[in-house]
């Protein structure tokens, strides 16, 4: 949590592509928030909205957004951003832990989900497909691997390129491969696709049935 204090306020820069040790990864960033907006329907429920880039994306296409971010300094920079008035809630919480209980209709994150290792992905699956109505959708945007010998080959082209950070991340974050997120998403009873946005970022496209 006290990473993503500090990295509040350089969050934005970061997501811009204006890094290069994660140009890649954020390359084609606000068209991805785009298609995930676009994927989704009805009521939203939004993990860690972070400063809020894809919650304006949601709103701006006439969602309601019930936003759950744990840390507090990004939850007052998505505040300073989004006006109180539009048709959204933002509250603490997490992936696992959180404050709702009524039915929503889609399930978002971006750049996020790699946080929970596979056995908590799995738990959080089976909690959403509890908490969606029939023909509910999750739209997650994330690093994914085609397989695990893909993500090693991902690592070490970051290292052969000096992009060390990179590489730190991507060897010590919970990255998952596709086939994984896929058996999980299938045995809860959803039909699942992914589609490639850039060298690493996949979206994944679930829907309950």
């Amino acid at each position: 949590m006290d990473i993503f204090e500090s990295w509040a306020a350089s969050y934005d820069h970061t997501v811009s592509s204006e890094d290069n040790e994660y140009r890649e990864v954020f390359k084609h960033y606000e068209l991805i928030l785009e298609k995930v907006a676009h994927l989704s329907k009805g009521h939203v429920l939004e993990f860690g909205a972070g400063t809020g880039n894809l919650t304006k994306k949601l709103l701006r296409e006439g969602h309601t957004v019930t936003a759950i971010e744990p840390s507090k300094e990004m939850r007052r920079i998505f505040k300073e951003k989004i006006p109180g008035h539009l048709n959204y809630d933002i509250l603490d919480g997490d992936f696992l832990r959180f404050e709702v209980s009524q039915p929503v209709d889609t399930i978002v994150s971006t750049y996020a989900f790699h946080h929970l290792t596979d056995q908590e992905k799995s738990k959080a699956i089976s909690i959403y497909q509890k908490l969606l109505k029939k023909g509910g959708k999750v739209v997650f945007a994330d690093t994914m691997y085609q397989s695990e010998i893909a993500q090693l080959e991902g690592i070490e082209e970051a290292k052969n390129a000096n992009l060390l950070s990179l590489a730190k991340d991507l060897e010590t974050e919970y990255y998952s491969t596709i086939p994984f997120l896929e058996k999980e998403f299938t045995k809860n009873s959803f039909d699942v696709t992914f589609t490639q946005c850039n060298s690493f970022v996949w979206i994944l496209d679930a829907m309950k049935r």
